[in-house]
């Protein structure tokens, strides 16, 4: 079958379309026949070889999440049927023709549900629905500040911070076009969080309090310019540094104002199976009854991954990228 790995860190031309063997499923596994698999800036950090929580051992195949049908059953499963639509969350190895997921990990899509949107919705999704909810304890009517609001994750935010009952949700997104995306998706205002200075707007836009909760994508600098947006007993959310930058904090600044920083890395939510199968069952729901919608930027073949690494990279895309294995071009 054909793959996509890295045999060595470095930039997007270190990904490599190559053949490798087709897996078989092993006890307690599902072979997928994957006709989407949905791209995150997680996969950016493995590849350039960020500090990432989890090792990514050479020659690595990316690929958090993927769509498409079942082709084999391992020992001892007896279910879905061969044949069957379904989504998964392999947490590696996504990106190419075939992988093999544990059953547990691996969900009946329902009639109508088309792959590329499948594959679009499940890191992303969750990651959006758990970071507001469990780390970042949103509560009705709090006011909200959604970094790269107009790219996969940042779009999964703004809508479901506002069906969760955000009074405020403003939009930080780094050019007019992807701020006009943010508010048409449901932002109540925005702002451009690459001009110098941009908290004053946000503190601006919360007559001088500034934001409950701050959902923390970029990192480096715009960490501390973030927590000058925050309010009093205001929580920020961090989920990963886009720019390739960390920061550092003073804890002295978060004390006076009762301020909290928390970090939030989804895979390690898989110990809790019930938590990510109810979360994605409501997620789910929304789609069917028209609530949310998925945004995907742009559809592209496997054997292209490291142009969409360059595009995601760069900040060239919105909404999510997904990737192919089946299409030639």
């Amino acid at each position: 079958m054909k793959a996509v790995r890295f045999h060595e860190t470095g930039g997007p031309d270190v990904l490599i379309y190559e053949d490798v063997p087709d897996p078989t499923p092993g006890p307690g596994q599902i072979l997928i026949r994957v006709e989407a698999a949905g791209m995150n800036y997680a996969d950016v950090m493995r590849r350039r070889g960020d500090d990432y929580p989890e090792a990514s051992p050479v020659p690595f195949t990316l690929g958090i999440e993927v769509a498409g049908t079942v082709a084999a059953l391992g020992e001892g499963v007896t279910a879905p049927a061969v044949g069957t639509p379904v989504l998964a969350t392999p947490g590696a190895g996504g990106y190419a023709q075939y992988v093999a997921v544990p059953a547990a990990m691996v969900i009946p899509l329902p009639e109508g549900f088309d792959a590329v949107n499948a594959a679009a919705l499940v890191a992303h999704g969750l990651t959006a629905a758990i970071a507001l909810r469990k780390s970042g304890r949103m509560a009705e009517g709090e006011t909200v500040l959604i970094e790269g609001a107009a790219g996969g994750l940042g779009s999964f935010f703004v809508q479901l911070a506002k069906l969760y009952g955000a009074g405020m949700v403003i939009g930080a997104a780094s050019t007019p076009e992807k701020r006009a995306i943010a508010e048409r998706l449901g932002a109540d205002a925005t702002v451009d969080y690459t001009a110098p200075g941009w908290a004053q707007a946000v503190k601006d836009l919360t007559g001088g309090r500034g934001v409950d909760l701050i959902m923390e994508t970029a990192g480096g600098e715009t960490v501390n310019e973030a927590l000058d947006a925050l309010a009093p007993f205001g929580r920020m959310v961090f989920l990963g540094q886009s720019s390739g930058r960390s920061a550092q904090i003073d804890p002295w600044r978060l004390t006076t104002f009762n301020q909290s920083v928390i970090g939030i890395y989804i895979s390690a939510y898989a110990a809790v199976p019930n938590l990510m199968s109810e979360t994605l069952n409501e997620l789910v729901g929304f789609l069917m009854a028209g609530k949310l919608s998925i945004h995907v930027g742009k559809v592209m073949p496997l054997s292209h991954a490291a142009e969409a690494h360059r595009l995601l990279e760069n900040r060239l895309t919105t909404g999510k990228v997904v990737l192919k294995p089946w299409d030639l071009v």
